[in-house]
């Protein structure tokens, strides 16, 4: 059970995939202000991606949280 967890998470950490998670208007001003030469746009996407990340590590964090608790009362 161990293995399968270590597996699964290290699926999850590892498998890079390029996402453009922009819709259609923000991606039309985005490259209109990148073809003006303006630099206004070129981390939307990034930052899009983090705010994407945030409920995963939420989810994450509390997910150890919970493993440890549990661990904890089992050997009292």
């Amino acid at each position: 059970m161990r293995n399968k967890i270590f597996l699964l998470t290290a699926l999850f950490l590892f498998y890079n995939l390029d996402l453009f998670s922009q819709c259609a208007m923000c991606k039309a001003v985005v490259e209109s202000n990148l073809e003006t030469g303006s630099q206004i746009g070129k981390g939307l996407n990034n930052g899009i991606l983090y705010l994407m990340a945030v409920p995963y590590i939420a989810i994450f964090s509390f997910a150890i949280f919970w493993y440890f608790q549990n661990k904890k009362y089992k050997h009292s």
